[in-house]
This record gives structure tokens, C-alpha cells and sequence, in this order.
């Protein structure tokens, strides 16, 4: 049984991964730099150089940028330096107006923008140079999308933090988390101390409203619930939860500007592991408390398996997201302990493999896809039917299954990283 101590640092892991963010998390960690940097030099950058990791690179070529109706990281960058606050973090751009937009734009017509991608860094790697006035201040983020490590102004160190690092057999949190110890808890904590995840519910919910009104990104959401009129396909569970998650993610890849409540550093991630949990929950009639325990459930078995596999690797972190939702979806139907690992095992066997070419409109169908993986295999576990670890790279034990994904993401795919950038920065 987990006591009270192990209860509330569980909680507390929750909301440090569980946090509202507006626009796609690798630009939006660019501003970030940019903004702090702006405030230890007190005037808005006449010149701003930002080296940044290739998978950071990957994520912030053709994203949408919230209220701005543009692309990439230049425009982040600017937009950090001329209006962000550093203590919104992962909101840095929520006070982004015609103005400020009008002063960046310029920033980045000018060439005062300058991005450059940074050999030898961690997978999530940002530093950002401002010049103002004679001075100079140097910024960096690394490992997690708020982590500022560093900041110097001409040269004197201003702050300095510590380096986080994956250690893939021991994740960077002393909660020693496992899938039995996450079911436990969402199941037996009590209920006012985890309602607090039903506003993950309201943000993402909303956000996938504004992505049915056919406005952004390749309209996937409302293309799904369009076919669902015409009789197309069935209006059933999947294409329920698909229509509502994809809805979402076309909203938010095409610089929507509202938030999201994210997971793990990543806003799509959030919306799959909290949307098809609201869609199955719609449709089944579930109580509020199956509700919440099954969105909880949902966010930290994706936090668990994230800490495997880091923040940025070429394996698509739709995986680890709809392998939360798929468990959350398995409770939601009655689904026991032994049932959540058979659905986490399906799963494995399912879509690994999915790469990451970075964060864009397209991102929405693969968001689709994880979705109808997840129902089907949370089904095919509500009747006994499981992967075995004659399966590939399926253990017999689950939490093995779980390392085995974050050894080929984090060792495995590593060429494949190199060959999706390059192919990227080519075309």
C-alpha cells in the first residue's frame, strides 16, 4: 500500500508534468531563453543568436506559433526577446499582441534572428545570445523546456543550476514508479486530491472545439466527425476519441492560441492522454470519479514510461501518451491490474516504431492513430487477449516491456534521429 509521503510526491510529480502550455513546447522553450535573457539585459535585443539541438531544431521548423500566423523559430525567438515573461514559462508568449508581433516580424525580416543548430548537447538543448546596448547575455535550457542550467551577463555568471541527465534505469525522480504502484494509486488515492486533473480535461476539451470549427491545420478532427455524419464510419468509441484528440492537435500545430494542457513537455502528448479518456468517458456514461481516477491513471502511466525514453528521441511520443490512454481507456472499462498490462504489452506490439519528424500539422494524424491503437488494444485486453514475450520486444514482465522501448528509442534510434534531421533540413 502506498502511504501518505509516497501519495503526495506522486501528486506532486503530476502537477511538475501535467502544466498548461500555449503552442508547441520546442519554440515556446526558445522564447523562454530569449525572454530571460531580455530581462537580465533590460532593453529588447538588437541581435539574438540561438544554437539549438537538432531535435529541438526538428520540432521548430514548420510548427505554428501561437497568434501569429507563422512558422518556425525565428519568430519564437523574437517574440521571447520583445514580450515574454520567463516566469509564465511554458505560457512565455500569452501576452503576444499585434505590436509586439509587428516589432518581431521586423526582428526577423531584418536579420536580427539568427538560429543555428549545436553538435554534442543533450536531445532537448537551447542557448540563446542577446545583444543589447554593448552588453551581452547568454542563456540556457537544457534537458527540460523550463530548465534554465545558465545565465551570464557579459561574461559574469548570473545564475548557474544544475545539468539534469537521463539515467535510463533510474529516471530522474525518487519515486520509484512502476505500473502496479501508478494503477494503485489512481485507484485507491483519495478522489479531492486528484480532482485537480478534470482542468486538463476543460483546456484540452476546449481547445479541441476550436480545432471542429475546420480553421486549422488538415482538419482532421472535424473531417473524422464529418464522415461520421455521412455514415462513412461508425460513430462509435474510436472514432469518437480520434475526432476529439485530432481536433486538438490540428488546433494547436496550427498556432491556436489558446492552451493546452500538456504531459511530459509536450502539449500533444497532453491531449492524448487526457481526450480519448473525456471521449470514452462521454460515451460509456462514466462517473465523474471513474472519470478522474481514469485521467490520472491515463497521465502518469505516460509519465512513467516517458522517463525511459527523455524528452526529444526519433520515437514519436504519441506512443508513450497512447499508451497512457490506453490503460485509462482499459479502466474506464472495468479493466483490472492484469488487464492494464496486457494493454500495455498490445500497445508495444501496436505502433513502436512511430518516428518523430518533427512537431507540425501532420502531427494530428499521427495523434488520430494513437488514439484508435489505444481503444483496440484496451478492448482486446478487456478479453484476455495480450502480447506475449514471444512478441518482438515484449517481456513477459510489463515493466520490462517498458524499459525495452526506452532502450530502442534512447540507443536504437539514434541513427534514425540523424537520417530524419537530415532528410528534414534538405528538402
Amino acid at each position: 500500500m502506498l502511504d501518505k509521503d509516497e501519495q503526495q510526491e506522486i501528486i506532486a510529480l503530476i502537477n511538475k508534468e501535467v502544466i498548461p502550455a500555449l503552442g508547441c513546447t520546442e519554440p515556446v522553450s526558445v522564447a523562454l531563453a530569449t525572454a530571460r535573457s531580455r530581462e537580465v539585459l533590460g532593453d529588447v535585443p538588437e541581435k539574438i543568436q540561438v544554437f539549438v539541438s537538432g531535435n529541438v531544431y526538428k520540432n521548430g521548423m514548420g510548427v505554428g506559433i501561437p497568434g501569429t500566423g507563422m512558422v518556425g523559430l525565428p519568430i519564437a525567438a523574437a517574440l521571447g526577446a520583445v514580450c515574454g515573461n520567463s516566469e509564465d514559462g511554458l505560457e512565455v508568449l500569452k501576452q503576444v499582441n499585434s505590436k509586439y508581433l509587428e516589432t518581431a516580424h521586423q526582428m526577423v525580416d531584418e536579420k536580427q534572428v539568427e538560429i543555428k543548430i549545436k553538435e554534442g548537447t543533450d536531445n532537448l538543448y537551447i542557448e540563446s545570445i542577446c545583444r543589447a546596448e554593448g552588453h551581452t547575455c547568454r542563456t540556457i535550457i537544457s534537458h527540460r523546456h523550463t530548465n534554465i542550467i545558465y545565465v551570464e551577463k557579459d561574461g559574469k555568471v548570473i545564475f548557474h543550476g544544475h545539468q539534469i541527465s537521463y539515467a535510463r534505469e533510474n529516471p530522474d525522480t525518487k519515486i520509484n514508479l512502476c505500473v502496479a504502484k501508478v494503477y494503485e494509486f489512481a485507484s485507491t488515492t483519495p478522489l479531492d486530491e486528484i480532482r485537480f486533473i478534470l482542468e486538463g480535461a476543460r483546456l484540452n476539451e476546449a481547445v479541441s472545439k476550436e480545432g471542429m470549427t475546420g480553421k486549422y491545420g488538415l482538419k482532421t478532427g472535424i473531417t473524422i466527425q464529418a464522415n461520421i455524419m455521412r455514415k462513412f464510419i461508425a460513430d462509435d468509441l474510436v472514432s469518437h476519441a480520434m475526432s476529439l484528440a485530432a481536433a486538438a492537435s490540428d488546433a494547436r500545430m496550427d498556432g491556436c492560441a489558446l492552451p493546452v494542457m500538456s504531459n511530459s513537455g509536450s502539449g500533444n502528448q497532453g491531449i492524448t492522454t487526457i481526450l480519448p479518456i473525456v471521449a470514452v468517458a462521454q460515451k460509456t456514461n462514466a462517473s465523474e470519479e471513474k472519470l478522474i481516477r481514469a485521467l490520472i491513471l491515463s497521465n502518469l502511466m505516460a509519465i512513467y514510461i516517458k522517463q525511459y525514453i527523455g524528452q526529444l528521441t526519433a520515437l514519436c511520443g504519441i506512443l508513450t501518451a497512447a499508451m497512457g490512454a490506453a490503460c485509462g481507456v482499459c479502466y474506464l472499462l472495468g479493466g483490472n491490474l492484469d488487464q492494464i498490462g496486457g494493454t500495455i504489452k498490445n500497445m508495444a506490439a501496436s505502433i513502436t516504431g512511430m518516428i518523430c519528424d518533427g512537431a507540425k500539422q501532420g502531427c494530428a494524424l499521427k495523434v488520430s492513430a494513437g488514439v484508435s491503437s489505444a481503444i483496440y488494444c484496451a478492448l482486446l485486453a478487456i478479453e484476455g487477449s495480450y502480447a506475449t514475450k514471444t512478441d518482438g520486444i515484449i517481456a513477459g514482465d510489463v515493466d520490462q516491456t517498458v524499459k525495452n522501448i526506452g532502450e530502442l528509442a534512447t540507443k536504437g534510434m539514434l541513427e534514425t534521429d540523424r537520417y530524419i534531421l537530415n532528410t528534414m533540413i534538405s528538402k
